[in-house]
């Protein structure tokens, strides 16, 4: 199953847009942000078997790059290590977490058995000026999956930052952990390169 695959491991509709708007443009609220970008996916999974990786990456790539602040996620991943590094060594990760991250959903949602998802239009407030916005992967043969996603307004619409499975810990502290390790042991380029390990072997690469 999908969401076995991919919420055990921790990794994890279209809104209505005019017709010269593309799909992954920024919403004004955050719901549709994520309902939005539920639809390329959803689509993406329909077409899965015809698409293939490369098909599946390419469809998936702007509508992610869209709807996740991917370089403030890299930040956030970090942590206060991220300060030390220079201009160029923060923009090489932030390349190749993006890369990664597309991948893995490219990898994740490989196939479709009648799943659907469901997103609640009223976001909660979070720290800050933050929102959560509440979903649900609906899935034919299984109980549904709850999956909430922390928020940030930015200047060019409502962006995720974090996610988080059945309220539990978000993706980015799962992930901070083994980040630090690798930047304390390698180096930015050690995480870089280990960052473009894990996306070639998503690839099957």
């Amino acid at each position: 199953m999908i969401s076995r695959r991919l919420f055990l491991t921790a990794t994890a509709c279209l809104a209505a847009v005019a017709t010269v708007t593309p799909a992954w443009a920024a919403s004004a609220e955050p719901a549709a942000t994520i309902d939005t970008f539920y639809g390329v996916l959803l689509g993406v999974m329909k077409d899965s078997a015809k698409l293939g990786f490369a098909g599946r990456h390419d469809k998936l790539a702007p509508a992610i790059r869209q709807a996740f602040d991917l370089a403030l996620m890299t930040r956030l991943t970090v942590g206060l290590q991220w300060a030390n590094l220079s201009p160029t060594e923060q923009q090489q990760l932030v390349t190749a977490f993006s890369d990664f991250s597309i991948a893995n959903y490219a990898s994740q949602f490989d196939d479709y058995g009648g799943e659907r998802f469901e997103v609640d239009p009223k976001a909660d407030a979070a720290p800050g000026n933050d929102q959560v916005v509440h979903t649900k992967l609906i899935q034919p043969k299984d109980k549904p999956v709850q999956l909430d996603y922390l928020m940030r307004q930015t200047q060019n619409g409502w962006k995720v930052i974090d996610v988080f499975l059945s309220g539990t810990i978000g993706q980015l502290a799962a992930r901070r952990s083994e980040f630090s390790a690798v930047l304390r042991q390698e180096g930015p380029q050690g995480l870089v390169a280990v960052l473009k390990q894990k996306t070639a072997a998503l690839a099957g690469g």
